[in-house]
């Protein structure tokens, strides 16, 4: 069994007609797969297209067969996405049924050529000829190659476009991160722990444009648009760009380049706006929701029935299957954006129906009204999202927390006095090392409550304020008793208030 590869895997053969007529071998190929139970989708002077039905081994394949000439190219190519990118053998099973029928169809034909030919030629004259421009799969048989996967072309335009932009941006980032950190290493050799090289990657990372909940809310909407031509790996960049082309070649030439370049943006941005409602410091970037978005467009289109009747069936399903794998990937992977996903596909479904749907007796919704009320939806969404998101001082926090902890290392000092020690030397190094850091440590607590924070960051700071309340007593009780010559015993309320202390301190 012969296996293909490919977008959508085919297997594709050239069949010298000589002197037998174009006709004839349409009228047979007709019959023959009528036979084969295949649903015929177009008849023509040029060829035929029909498809195979959809089984649990296939979402179905496109057989076509095209007359060029004294050649007749027949073809059996996947339609939808096929998972592992290949065939498992199924066009080349689909020629084997073919050509047998064929000679079946041939053998038992030669009595009635006469009245078969009548009936064809009736049919050719109701037929659009021009039919194999509009099929399905007609964009992706332009491609003749890799290289025609970056060339713009009727009905293939924004898509290369955008893909050389993701390309370029992501060789750019490439080269100018090595150079970066290549320097901030040499110069800084020794100088950087490992929190703050963090924080010298984050602030890098930053200034390349991707999408941080904080930089958004504070105004630098631009981001939502910029984050999507960010890719943080070759991995990333490929399946992106693999998901796009895919998608590009499938319904850009349905939509039009203006609404797929409009739905793709929008799409992204949506993704981008729900991405951020759920991370709070993470930076998110990559295609992906914009991506999903054209999914979900690709399901709006085969609703409204923009495709092929008996090709829609299959492209949905392989669709849906491919969407839904996406997302329950997305669900479990750690370091995978899901909510920019859904935001993305779900925005991008309803985007395309608004502006593909059909309404007769509604002649007003034009395309500028429809075009209109997508943006006004999308603008509305972002002003939600922008304006009643809590701005979270994650970062401020941060930097308390550091300060408070720094002041809550001093304690090492005065929980490990030597007994010997006089006792001035142990009443000055409590008041040093304890005393005035707890205290500072309140009032770090106090700037603490003054920021927004998120509900995990809410129950450190309340632990973190009981802990600084606890520690600040312990250091008094401790001062009091050594004060009062208790110099080889705690008092029981001493012991106690420590030993509360290192509770908490380790919990």
């Amino acid at each position: 069994m012969s296996i293909s590869w490919g977008y959508s895997p085919k297997v594709e053969k050239f069949i010298p007609l000589a002197d037998f007529p174009a006709d004839k071998y349409l009228i047979i190929a007709q019959q023959a797969i009528e036979n084969l139970g295949w649903k015929l989708s177009h008849l023509s002077e040029s060829g035929l297209i029909a498809y195979t039905p959809i089984s649990f081994q296939s979402y179905s394949e496109e057989i076509s067969i095209r007359i060029h000439g004294k050649f007749a190219v027949v073809k059996s190519e996947c339609v939808g996405i096929q998972m592992l990118f290949n065939d498992y053998g199924k066009n080349e099973l689909n020629f084997d049924k073919f050509f047998h029928e064929f000679e079946y169809v041939e053998f038992h034909l030669k009595g009635v050529w006469e009245d078969r030919l009548t009936k064809f030629h009736a049919i050719l004259a109701e037929q659009d000829d021009s039919y194999f421009d509009k099929a399905p799969l007609a964009t992706k048989n332009k491609i003749k190659n890799v290289l025609y996967l970056f060339l713009p072309q009727k009905g293939y335009t924004v898509t290369p476009v955008l893909v050389i932009v993701n390309i370029l941006y992501f060789i750019a980032i490439l080269l100018i991160s090595v150079v970066y950190f290549r320097y901030l290493l040499i110069t800084q050799h020794g100088n950087l722990d490992s929190a703050a090289l963090a924080d010298r990657a984050k602030n890098f990372t930053l200034n390349l444009g991707v999408n941080h909940r904080n930089t958004v809310l504070n105004g630098q909407y631009w981001r939502l648009i910029t984050y999507q031509f960010i890719h943080g790996s070759v991995s990333h960049i490929l399946f992106n760009m693999y998901a796009f082309i895919y998608l590009g070649l499938m319904i850009e030439n349905k939509l039009g380049w203006k609404k797929f370049l409009f739905i793709y943006l929008l799409s992204g941005i949506c993704g981008g706006l729900v991405s951020l409602t759920f991370h709070q410091e993470a930076v998110m970037m990559g295609a992906s929701g914009a991506i999903m978005g054209l999914y979900g467009a690709f399901i709006a289109l085969l609703i409204n029935k923009t495709f092929e009747r008996k090709a829609t069936q299959a492209l949905l399903i392989s669709t849906l299957i491919v969407s839904a794998l996406v997302l329950i990937n997305g669900s479990f992977g750690k370091r995978v954006d899901n909510a920019a996903h859904i935001g993305g596909f779900i925005s991008g479904f309803l985007i395309t129906y608004l502006l593909t749907f059909k309404l007769n007796a509604a002649s007003f919704f034009n395309s500028r009204v429809r075009y209109g009320a997508a943006s006004l939806l999308v603008l509305l969404f972002s002003a939600g999202i922008i304006f009643f998101s809590p701005k979270y001082q994650t970062e401020e926090f941060k930097k308390l927390c550091l300060k408070f902890n720094s002041n809550l290392g001093y304690l090492n000092a005065i929980t490990t006095l030597k007994i010997d020690l006089p006792k001035d030397a142990k009443l000055k190094s409590i008041q040093e090392d304890g005393i005035t850091p707890m205290k500072n440590n309140l009032e770090i607590i106090k700037e603490m409550n003054t920021l927004v924070l998120k509900k995990e960051d809410v129950k450190e700071r309340a632990r973190k304020q009981k802990l600084s309340q606890v520690s600040l007593r312990a250091v008094m009780l401790m001062y009091r008793d050594i004060k009062g010559d208790s110099t080889y015993k705690y008092s029981k309320q001493t012991s106690n208030a420590l030993g509360e202390m290192f509770t908490i301190l380790y919990e």
